[in-house]
């Protein structure tokens, strides 16, 4: 209505300016169709699979962006990657109903999970040796079924399920999911989800916390990687840029002689974070 008044009323340089206004308009208009139309060009051309590639290249030259908050100040280790970091207190309590499956799981029902595997190796393991307290039960009981959840999820490339994880997994744990693990994609005019490279790396920094709370701050890198299917020198990069000290297994119940396992250590003092090699100084020209 104001726009129709200068029109009718305006002075000169009022109407200059509407028009000037106006003339913005369209052209910002014009640039975001554009931008869009471009960008599905681009997907519809090189199709999601070399996308999905393409992101992959964003691989992390510095991984610690994708590590959970590292408190270096911290009087225990228990208090580096805090635990509230990984899992809100909204979050944990919503783990408690899918969780209960868990807790009173037989002998016989984790042996049949093993030949299904329909869990990860770590998860199957750690179930053998639930604590008899019913407190800790309960709550080893949740982190396992979320680090589990955790490393299903990172198999995923792109999402275009609002609960991907399926309808036992609670819906404030999707949306975390979702939030914090994925990045944004558009294909075809509609809105997905994608896991890059990074954003896997950012997964297996968070199972790795999780998996040292569950362990006493020491834990089997070897089973884990394997669980995500990751290599060795991928999983020591990560583990590393946690400060975490990696030492080889020895004498651990169930480990055969030619497996080399790596363990990694969360203890104080931290050591020194060492320079990755895209933070290393250049030279100067002489």
């Amino acid at each position: 209505q104001m726009d129709l008044c200068i029109e009718a009323f305006g002075t000169s340089k009022q109407k200059r300016a509407l028009n000037s206004r106006r003339m913005n308009a369209v052209g910002s208009d014009i640039l975001n169709t554009a931008v869009t139309k471009a960008a599905a060009n681009i997907i519809d051309a090189k199709g999601i699979t070399a996308l999905i590639q393409d992101v992959a290249q964003d691989d992390v030259q510095n991984i610690s962006i994708f590590l959970p908050p590292c408190h270096e100040d911290a009087d225990k280790p228990e208090n580096v990657y805090k635990f509230e970091d990984i899992l809100s207190p909204a979050e944990y309590e919503a783990l408690r109903v899918p969780a209960a499956v868990f807790i009173n799981i037989t002998p016989e029902e984790i042996i049949k999970k093993t030949e299904e595997k329909s869990h990860c190796s770590f998860v199957l393991e750690e179930l053998k040796f639930l604590p008899l307290d019913e407190k800790s039960r309960d709550h080893k009981a949740r982190c396992l079924w979320f680090l589990d959840i955790l490393i299903k999820f990172s198999f995923l490339k792109v999402i275009k399920k609002k609960y991907p994880m399926g309808p036992e997994c609670p819906h404030i744990i999707s949306r975390k999911l979702m939030k914090n693990f994925t990045l944004l994609t558009y294909n075809n005019g509609s809105v997905q989800n994608l896991i890059s490279a990074s954003m896997k790396a950012k997964i297996t920094a968070y199972v790795i916390a999780l998996a040292l709370h569950i362990n006493s701050f020491q834990t089997d890198l070897t089973v884990l990687q394997n669980d995500m299917k990751l290599q060795e020198s991928r999983m020591m990069d990560i583990a590393k840029a946690m400060r975490l000290k990696v030492s080889k297994a020895k004498g651990l119940p169930g480990l055969e002689a030619d497996q080399n396992h790596k363990l990694g250590t969360l203890s104080l003092p931290l050591p020194m974070q060492k320079a990755s090699g895209g933070q290393r100084k250049r030279k100067k020209m002489s």
